[in-house]
């Protein structure tokens, strides 16, 4: 059987979170060059993929810091998440195993 299908438990979770999160960077990338409020396709698909993340970061964010802070602060908490699955796994005992082939 496939590896993937055997451990999509790990596999689509993480896969979800790290989208999330690349897109978070490509937001915050593309956003020094862009205004918010600018119409093109591609930043109003970001904003439809960061913006439910980003009101659940921004409450748990002093209001005071500004959009692309917290958009830094939205892909550390991704990182810690996926490390956290990770880590639950593997205190678990079902994480994915690497092969250790000589």
């Amino acid at each position: 059987m496939n590896d993937f299908w055997s451990y999509w438990y790990f596999h689509l979770p993480n896969f979800i979170l790290a989208a999330v999160m690349y897109t978070l960077m490509g937001r915050l990338l593309l956003g020094l060059f862009v205004p918010e409020s600018w119409d093109n396709y591609i930043w109003r698909f970001f904003k439809t993929v960061t913006d439910p993340f980003l009101r659940i970061v921004r409450t748990v964010t002093p209001s005071i810091l500004t959009q692309p802070v917290v958009i830094v602060f939205s892909v550390l908490w991704l990182m810690a998440l996926r490390i956290s699955y990770l880590v639950l796994l593997i205190n678990f005992g079902i994480a994915p195993m690497t092969s250790q082939g000589g």
